[in-house]
């Protein structure tokens, strides 16, 4: 071995608030120049008698040395862990440089990750933070996230405003996604506050938080969300379900993406893993209610068909832990893609047997890896059809959304080629 770097692993415990120490994690070179990731669970947190696995796929409790030479290095469960792509170009900004390497962004990733691990260079964990971005901060918040996406934060003229602001950018930057957002605390609860962006082509934090109330009118399980202003600007505010405030703190629930459940990566050669059926497959095998799940799930894949949701990648599904057990999490990051295709739609995911394809047809085609009857998944998708097309419009009015945001994402709405009966090889 040539070089090596290593951490300590922490983990917020079911029921508990403060950090204890799980594992040692390791990255090294090879003389070949490739990285291994190693990781060892402590001696002291095995003995323990309410210990948690980190993951239920690569890293089950024991005695033993797991190892990966995937995703340089990286274990999927610490993967979900680090910082997104909008929390990197934070902490680029912040440290002055770009392009840093994966420990690096392991290390200088906030606190308030997603999920209950913690990393960090002592034995002795640190402390949770205790004080949390206020809902007034959020002004300040998305003037810095504009800066930061204009590339003019420079121009701010305060220092003091600089500073404070970076600071409060960072927390919150491993939520997923390449929006810019923050975490704020309001009325006992954490929320993502994701912000609306120059670029947008409509009012997005209106429009996605359509969407999860659409999601919900579809008997969906989907995460609370709610509109709020900033500086004449809107933000929509995501409640955490990764986190219970209680009088002694916040407990943080363990979190593992779909991505890491197929053991998959985000690169284009890896995305021939993504695949609804497949991920059902692992759900049934680490969720404590599989047949529900499987059923939410099925429910999900149908819903993202039906309003053109095409960028449903593996890192916006999730398996959580509150307790010993596992569940799929509540839907999040439901977002329309217009499109002018009329006669076929491909989902991020495969979702049936012929593949990718957004129709009716194949998502009938694997309806026994849900745990469905034939009658039952049909039923699911007639239903959702019917309140998508009864609730559409109300849903985006309700949320605020203008006449021309409607317009700008009309053609996501149950698109033609859904009800074609032919699939394409």
């Amino acid at each position: 071995m040539t070089s090596e770097r290593e951490c300590f692993v922490y983990i917020v415990l079911p029921g508990e608030t403060e950090f204890v120490t799980a594992a040692r994690f390791r990255v090294s070179q090879t003389r070949d120049g490739e990285p291994v990731g190693e990781l060892v669970y402590g001696k002291n947190y095995l003995a323990r008698n309410n210990t948690v696995e980190l993951d239920p796929i690569e890293l089950r409790l024991g005695n033993d040395k797991f190892e990966t030479a995937r995703m340089n290095g990286v274990f999927g469960a610490i993967r979900d862990a680090m910082p997104d792509y909008w929390g990197r170009r934070v902490i680029e900004r912040n440290a002055g440089k770009v392009g840093l390497g994966e420990f690096d962004y392991l290390m200088l990733g906030a606190d308030d990750r997603a999920g209950a691990l913690g990393f960090g260079l002592n034995a002795e964990p640190p402390a949770p933070r205790r004080n949390f971005n206020r809902t007034l901060d959020l002004e300040k918040l998305q003037e810095m996230a504009e800066a930061i996406l204009n590339d003019q934060a420079d121009d701010i003229e305060n220092p003091h405003d600089v500073q404070q602001v970076q600071e409060l950018m960072l927390e919150g930057t491993s939520m997923g996604g390449a929006r810019p957002k923050a975490v704020v605390e309001d009325n006992n609860s954490l929320w993502v506050a994701k912000f609306s962006s120059p670029q947008d082509r409509w009012n997005q934090p209106r429009v996605e938080h359509a969407f999860l109330n659409l999601a919900k009118s579809c008997g969906l399980n989907v995460a609370d969300s709610k509109i709020v202003s900033a500086a004449g600007k809107d933000v929509l505010l995501v409640r955490r379900f990764d986190r219970d405030h209680t009088e002694e703190g916040y407990r943080r629930h363990r979190m593992v993406s779909a991505l890491t459940l197929l053991r998959s990566e985000e690169s284009p050669a890896a995305k021939g893993d993504w695949s609804y059926i497949l991920l059902a497959d692992e759900i049934r095998r680490t969720s404590s209610q599989p047949e529900q799940d499987l059923k939410e799930l099925f429910g999900r894949m149908c819903f993202n068909a039906l309003v053109s949701n095409l960028d449903d990648h593996p890192r916006n599904h999730a398996i959580l832990a509150k307790d010993a057990n596992w569940r799929l999490s509540p839907a999040y990051d439901l977002t329309p893609t217009p499109s002018i295709a009329l006669e076929n739609r491909d989902l991020a995911m495969a979702c049936g047997l012929h593949g990718r394809m957004a129709n009716k047809e194949n998502l009938l085609s694997g309806y026994g890896r849900f745990l469905l009857e034939t009658d039952n998944a049909r039923s699911i998708i007639d239903n959702m059809v019917e309140v998508v097309r009864s609730e559409w419009d109300a849903c985006l009015h309700r949320a605020g959304a203008s006449n021309k945001d409607c317009e700008a994402i009309s053609s996501s709405l149950i698109y033609e080629g859904f009800f074609n009966e032919k699939s394409k090889d």
